[in-house]
């Protein structure tokens, strides 16, 4: 079986590295676990808030390096599930290489509702994003995904390994395959 990608993605608060972490964790393949935000905090100087106007340029650069990684990975023989921020908007990258390599690459969206997004969110130890507005503005920006629809899991009242459960039965089924 070859290796594939899962970008593994949602709001603040939906979920995605705890279950990124039980997927990789019960994988029977290779596994790599991308943490995105990984390659933002790598930014030492020069560093704007990913969702700000103004981060586009870096944003693109950041994504372009997540893609290269993700698939020299898969190149190796490894499956990879990239958790971070990744919307619609920046899937072309991973079509592109995913055609380039022959690799497959499903996506799935953690979507639990602003609430428990911003809830949960704010519990989290850390440097991690609390910032309110912040936060609900990344819940609208998946809000509505039209023909991505179909990639969500409404996470807000599963457990982190039902979801895990989820994602992977989906993912066997081909429900988050991107064509």
């Amino acid at each position: 079986m070859a290796a594939s990608v899962l970008i593994l993605t949602g709001p603040p608060g939906s979920g995605k590295s705890t279950v990124a972490r039980l997927l990789a964790d019960g994988a029977e393949r290779p596994t790599v676990h991308l943490h995105t935000d990984d390659f933002y905090a790598a930014i030492r100087k020069g560093f704007v808030e990913p969702w700000l106007p103004q981060s586009q340029r870096q944003n693109e650069v950041v994504v372009g390096i997540i893609v290269e990684a993700a698939f020299g990975f898969a190149r190796g023989g490894y499956d990879v599930i990239a958790d971070g921020i990744v919307g619609p908007w920046f899937l072309e990258p991973f079509r592109i290489a995913s055609r380039r390599h022959g690799i497959a690459v499903d996506y799935s969206v953690l979507r639990p509702g602003a609430d428990v997004s911003l809830g949960r969110a704010r519990k989290r130890a850390g440097e991690a994003l609390k910032d309110e507005e912040a936060i609900r503005g990344l819940c609208k920006s998946f809000a509505d995904l039209g023909p991505f629809e179909r990639h969500c899991v409404d996470s807000s009242a599963q457990a982190p390994a039902e979801t895990a459960q989820v994602i992977s039965e989906g993912r066997r089924a081909g429900l988050f395959r991107l064509p």
